[in-house]
């Protein structure tokens, strides 16, 4: 009888284990220097690979990682919680869940979300908390799901006042940093108004209960200018704007590069009506198939395209001086329409990671590389030669000054080839005393054969680099090489 009683309560406390978040195994993370397989062939010498650096092992950067839908059980962060820390980005993007967390009157139950924001603490993560979406069991409550409407009878924006109270109050010392309801401009019945009007009313409650939060206001889908404009008139009218931190935009665009005249007219914008908020890109990412809903749709994405892109948009978001948000850490099944593929790691339809795909490794790449050690070089410091468009973002160590340049062809919409054709490239004021070329989509590293490096004064020229659709760096060797 003993033992039976004794099994009994070593299964039931195995159970209880399971609920509250037990990893589940999955595909291991590859560290061998082949890790991120391409065809790629520049024709130069190989002289080793990047090194990925874990979360905690990078003192700061310029990204956010997405781990959303958990609020609407889209996907489970059980299965891809060990695969955070080891990308290497230190800031989370969650959302609230206040239809999962309220399912009656007036009892909150936050254990599920308890659990993953204790889980992410204790490995070091910060958080960006967003508040959405709406909860029908009041009527008026809003929507619970993505282009849901705001909560509009009384009742329901008095229980959404006390659902953003209660989420405050809860993580109080734990969240420091909060975003608004999410692009609630898909919903054709918010006007500009509307949105500013219920950002203000949240970012308030916010503030009252955590007076030092960060608030990213907005949370727009678009990267329209005039829109950001015509929200900011309403907050600025109000004497609101200083409650924000950042304000987001989305903005997907097939060809990464082509969204940039928009990043600076919103950045412009912004500076009209405050001198301390910055533009914060919120979400943005790849599908690695072709996907019939969702933004960029219909169209014959693969891994490689995926992590192509993911990299351009990483680091013209960097090259502009925006934080950026990789979306997401895994694909998930969202309930009505079908799997969103962009995700980092592929998931089955329930939930279940099967493989790592080839942009979690190039990420990884790149996050290793870009901390808050490099500053950008503004003055123009670059100069290619190849034929058809390019971007090119220089930088300097902050304490060494050793340099490194990322550029690619930025001409068109990321591909699946790995071909190469020759750039010519002229660098001025960053001397590189041993400079070497890598590949970010695999992150390996090359020497440059020293009769492509001519030096004249100030500047070097590098002939023949070879250059793709995909970013690629000429770097002082201990800057990759660690």
């Amino acid at each position: 009888m003993k033992t039976s009683n004794w099994l009994q309560w070593a299964m039931a406390i195995a159970v209880g284990w399971a609920a509250v978040g037990t990893a589940a195994a999955g595909p291991k993370i590859e560290t061998a220097p082949d890790r991120a397989k391409t065809t790629l062939n520049p024709r130069l010498r190989q002289i080793g690979t990047i090194k990925p650096r874990r979360a905690n092992e990078i003192p700061g950067s310029n990204w956010t990682l997405g781990c959303e839908t958990l609020d609407r059980d889209f996907a489970d962060f059980q299965q891809y919680k060990e695969y955070i820390v080891p990308l290497g980005i230190k800031t989370i993007r969650l959302q609230g869940g206040w239809a999962k967390t309220e399912k009656a009157k007036g009892t909150y139950d936050f254990t599920w979300l308890d659990t993953i924001i204790d889980d992410a603490r204790g490995r070091g993560l910060n958080i960006l908390l967003e508040t959405d979406y709406g909860n029908p069991i009041y009527k008026g409550g809003g929507g619970w799901d993505l282009a849901g409407g705001f909560p509009t009878s009384e009742e329901g924006l008095a229980a959404w006042d006390r659902w953003v109270e209660a989420m405050a109050l809860r993580y109080k010392g734990k969240v420091r940093d909060w975003a608004m309801w999410n692009e609630p401009d898909i919903n054709k019945q918010h006007k500009p108004g509307d949105i500013a009007a219920f950002n203000i009313r949240t970012a308030e409650i916010i503030k009252r209960v955590i007076p030092d939060a960060r608030i990213a206001g907005l949370s727009l889908a678009s990267s329209s200018p005039k829109l950001l404009e015509d929200c900011l008139k309403v907050l600025a009218e109000k004497g609101k704007v200083d409650l924000f931190h950042w304000f987001i935009y989305h903005g997907y665009a097939f060809n990464p590069d082509t969204s940039y005249q928009n990043v600076e007219e919103l950045k412009a914008t912004l500076a009209k009506y405050s001198k301390t908020a910055k533009m914060r890109q919120g979400e943005n990412g790849c599908p690695s198939e072709k996907a019939t809903k969702f933004a960029l749709s219909n169209h014959p994405w693969t891994e490689s395209s995926q992590a192509k892109w993911d990299l351009r948009r990483m680091l013209g978001d960097l090259g502009h001086d925006v934080e950026s948000a990789v979306f997401t850490i895994c694909d998930f099944n969202h309930t009505g329409r079908e799997i969103n593929r962009k995700g980092l790691l592929w998931a089955t339809a329930d939930k279940t990671v099967e493989k790592i795909k080839l942009a979690y490794y190039s990420v990884q790449n790149a996050v290793a590389v870009f901390d808050s050690t490099l500053e950008r070089v503004r003055e123009p410091a670059v100069a290619v030669m190849y034929g058809k468009g390019t971007a090119s973002y220089a930088y300097r160590h902050k304490t060494t000054g050793r340099a490194l340049i990322v550029l690619w062809d930025n001409s068109g919409t990321p591909d699946d080839a790995f071909v190469t054709r020759p750039a010519q490239v002229v660098v001025k004021g960053l001397a590189m005393k041993d400079p070497v070329w890598v590949d970010l989509v695999s992150g390996r590293v090359y020497a440059i054969p020293a009769d492509r490096i001519t030096s004249a004064g100030a500047f070097t020229i590098f002939k023949d680099v070879p250059l793709y659709d995909a970013p690629v760096l000429i770097a002082e060797k201990g800057l990759v090489l660690k």
